[in-house]
């Protein structure tokens, strides 16, 4: 027979409370990693306002938009912390001048940090003196502001996400940022061998970002936020609904009692 000690149904009650609350605590400290992405070519002004309201509701980081949102989630975003951060370079394919122009007017337009989309050609043939200059003038052209650099096509494989990090390493990028999976995730820590941050995008559930921020990823990319937090929260509440008659081990001397001979 099991030796223990029996919580009441009262004891049992306040137990899950607290472990309740301090779940909650857990997440509202993962939600302030994420950042809404409202940089897709379809998001309107009435998408991008929800995308905002979604960031001041949950305490998220920031918003992910395109430069010709950054004015316009700004001031959706006024009176709060979180941070504008603006997805500079077209395609990728775009030339340099050009993306350090379109990073200079996001800066001007309010941007708190910009994420820069690196040229694929260059990524594809290996070309890393190129990629290391273009982070570098970007770095230049950002200030103080911080420079994360996006990895999160679809098309790169995992040798040429670990080429970016290593550019936007010796570029001085302050980040980068790869699609949301453990594998590449850890590859981009060891290459960055902790020198700069690692982001995840592409997140669609709880689980998924539980994984990521596990692996060592510090801010998560989502269009799903919401749907994210109602799934933490609901976890939280199964996991202390489940806490019913709770039985505690004794300690070891009352177990030796216990057991010696009568």
């Amino acid at each position: 027979m099991e030796s223990g000690t029996f919580l009441s149904a009262a004891e049992a009650a306040e137990y899950g409370e607290f472990k309740r609350t301090r779940r909650e605590a857990e997440i509202a400290v993962s939600l302030h990693k994420l950042i809404m992405d409202a940089s897709r070519r379809e998001t309107d002004r009435h998408m991008l306002k929800s995308a905002c309201d979604s960031v001041r509701k949950l305490y998220s980081y920031g918003v992910l938009v395109s430069p010709v949102s950054v004015a316009a989630a700004k001031r959706n975003l006024q009176d709060t912390e979180a941070y504008v951060v603006a997805l500079v370079g077209g395609t990728g394919e775009t030339l340099l001048p050009v993306k350090k122009y379109e990073a200079k007017k996001a800066v001007g337009q309010g941007a708190r940090e910009l994420r820069l989309i690196l040229c694929y050609s260059a990524l594809k043939a290996g070309n890393l003196g190129y990629l290391r200059r273009e982070v570098r003038r970007v770095k230049r052209t950002a200030r103080k502001l911080p420079l994360a650099v996006s990895l999160e096509d679809h098309s790169l494989s995992e040798d040429e996400v670990a080429l970016g990090v290593r550019a936007a390493c010796e570029g001085g990028a302050d980040a980068v940022c790869v699609r949301g999976e453990v594998n590449l995730v850890l590859r981009a820590l060891r290459v960055s061998a902790g020198k700069i941050r690692v982001d995840a995008s592409n997140v669609e559930n709880a689980e998924q970002m539980r994984a990521l921020l596990k692996a060592g990823a510090s801010l998560i990319t989502t269009d799903c936020a919401d749907r994210i937090s109602e799934e933490m929260y609901r976890m939280a509440r199964e996991e202390a609904g489940q806490i019913g008659t709770v039985v505690l081990p004794l300690p070891e001397h009352e177990l030796q009692e216990t057991d010696a001979p009568q």
